[in-house]
C-alpha cells in the first residue's frame, strides 16, 4: 500500500467519510449531459429578448407609417393636429 501512496490513516479517513455519507463521489452518477439549473431562466431571457426585438420592429414600422401619413396630409392640404388652430 505504501508503494501506491495509500496509508492506513487514509483508509480510516475514507471509512469514516463513507459511514458519515460524505463520499458522494462514490455514488452512481447519471450518464449524459448535465441539466443546467439556470436553463428555465435562460430560456425565459431568450423569449423576452425575441419579444422585445419584435416589438421594436413593429414600433419602427408604426412610426414610419405615421410619418408618411403626416407628410401626405401636408401634401394634400388636410388639417393635422399640429396645424389646426383652436
Amino acid at each position: 500500500m505504501r508503494r501506491e501512496g495509500i496509508y492506513s490513516s487514509s483508509l480510516s479517513t475514507w471509512r469514516r467519510q463513507r459511514e458519515a455519507g460524505d463520499l458522494a463521489a462514490l455514488a452512481p452518477q447519471r450518464r449524459g449531459p448535465k441539466i443546467d439549473p439556470n436553463r428555465a431562466e435562460i430560456l425565459r431571457i431568450a423569449q423576452l429578448t425575441r419579444e422585445r426585438d419584435n416589438l421594436q420592429s413593429r414600433l419602427a414600422k408604426a412610426l414610419l407609417i405615421i410619418d408618411v401619413q403626416k407628410k401626405l396630409a401636408v401634401l394634400l392640404g388636410l388639417p393635422t393636429d399640429s396645424t389646426e388652430s383652436p
